[in-house]
């Protein structure tokens, strides 16, 4: 990843702890190339484990599904510190900090839509629809737009969102029936709502 200007908003990178997991990984040598391709490594893990509790709806499955959505979004985090505070960008950065994330929200998504007491439907749809604001992104800051990363539904809240429902599958006694279909179709619709918020910011801005 390069240094980029129009950087997301994370606060946990202010964490003392982020700033050692960073510098262990620039001791070891991890390019944030490399860092953001473990990213996509474990989304295709979560979207597997989920794909999984169709035929086997184990606990394990959804925690472990948790467990690489968050080290994902860790991933995501730790390649743009790794780039901008050890000054290990590449002309390749941008492209690798765009592309693996396009592939790890359709690989989770796709794999929520196959789980257990989900709808394909709803994954398919959430996955594009998570591409869409990203692109939506892209294209405003193509159009000198900035700081396109208002939600209600961004990267982030998307994933967090979904990581509660799983460990909710995982550990709660009460099971409400299509409980991932229901929270697929509240994260798309929030992602909707995402995309119409920024496509209003960039007329707005372009326009003013």
């Amino acid at each position: 990843m390069a240094s980029s200007p129009d950087r997301r908003p994370i606060g946990a990178r202010s964490h003392p702890l982020s700033h050692r997991l960073a510098a262990f990984l620039a001791r070891l040598g991890l390019s944030p190339n490399a860092i953001s391709m473990m990213s996509m490594v474990f989304a295709a893990g979560a979207g597997l484990c989920l794909a999984q509790t169709r035929a086997h709806d184990r606990w394990f499955w959804w925690l472990a599904a948790a467990v690489l959505i968050v080290l994902r979004l860790l991933a995501n985090m730790l390649d743009g510190m790794v780039a901008v505070e050890f000054n290990r960008g590449s002309p390749l950065g941008e492209l690798f900090n765009e592309a693996p994330d396009r592939f790890s929200d359709a690989m989770i998504f796709i794999g929520a839509g196959f789980a257990a007491g989900s709808s394909p439907h709803l994954g398919y749809l959430a996955a594009l629809l998570a591409v869409l604001t990203a692109y939506i992104r892209t294209l405003g800051n193509q159009m000198g737009v900035h700081h396109l990363f208002i939600g209600p539904c961004a990267k982030a809240q998307r994933m967090w969102a979904l990581v509660a429902l799983l460990v909710y599958r995982g550990l709660a006694p009460w099971q409400p029936p299509h409980l991932l279909a229901w929270g697929l179709g509240v994260i798309s619709l929030c992602t909707l709502l995402t995309i119409f918020r920024r496509l209003q910011k960039i007329i707005r801005e372009v326009q003013a």
